[in-house]
């Protein structure tokens, strides 16, 4: 829905506030952002579609297939936004990633979806630094050819692009004005829809978060 909303310009925050005042969909969980990841709930889905297969049942499971591939495809996005905001060819620029556990409040890099991305971004030449209040030392075993550090304010020293992919609480409290003259381009992609993009904009930061044009 969020990519639909990006194309259509909607917002997919109305979008799932609206949603959710159905009692049996509910708000909690409704917020759109890079996807899944860790080593349980995509080892559980891929494991009962395995099953499946093997029962000759299939077609039963078309849906959890279908949402793999949706959750996969939330990495490519931001991919994809970020080739766009710089030009599509990405060789030389220095790119910064906020977040390397899959979600916050943990070490555990397993199937990260922000490691996913800053890899893919490493793939295509840009120069990648990623910083996470916990799970470096994990990161860069799995990671050794991205650069790290501990600050997420050093992270975006001369950067042509923030990103934003793992919602640890402590990155919405860091001034966009104080960081703004330190990036080389001030640009943010908020890929988890924590931070609050209006001030960002108004201390001179090009903003994109996923689900809104």
């Amino acid at each position: 829905m969020a990519e639909v909303c990006e194309k259509s310009g909607a917002n997919v925050a109305e979008l799932a506030d609206i949603l959710g005042h159905d009692i049996r969909i509910g708000h909690r969980g409704m917020r759109p952002g890079l996807g899944y990841g860790g080593g349980c709930l995509p080892k559980d889905i891929r494991g009962f579609i395995n099953r499946a297969d093997e029962l000759d049942a299939s077609q039963a499971v078309g849906i959890l297939r279908e949402a793999a591939a949706v959750n996969t495809r939330r990495r490519q996005r931001v991919i994809d936004l970020t080739r766009e905001e710089l030009d599509t060819d990405l060789r030389g620029k220095r790119i910064t990633v906020w977040g390397a556990a899959f979600k916050p409040e943990t070490d555990d890099i397993r199937d990260s979806p922000a490691l996913a991305v800053a890899q893919g971004l490493h793939d295509l030449g840009a120069a990648v630094t990623v910083t996470d209040p916990k799970a470096l030392d994990n990161a860069r075993k799995v990671h050794p050819e991205l650069d790290y550090t501990d600050d997420p304010i050093t992270a975006a020293e001369d950067a042509d692009l923030l990103l934003h992919l793992t919602e640890w609480p402590q990155y919405a409290y860091i001034d966009p004005n104080g960081l703004a003259p330190r990036a080389t381009t001030p640009k943010l992609i908020d890929a988890r829809g924590t931070l609050n993009t209006d001030v960002w904009h108004q201390a001179g930061w090009l903003t994109r978060t996923l689900g809104r044009r």
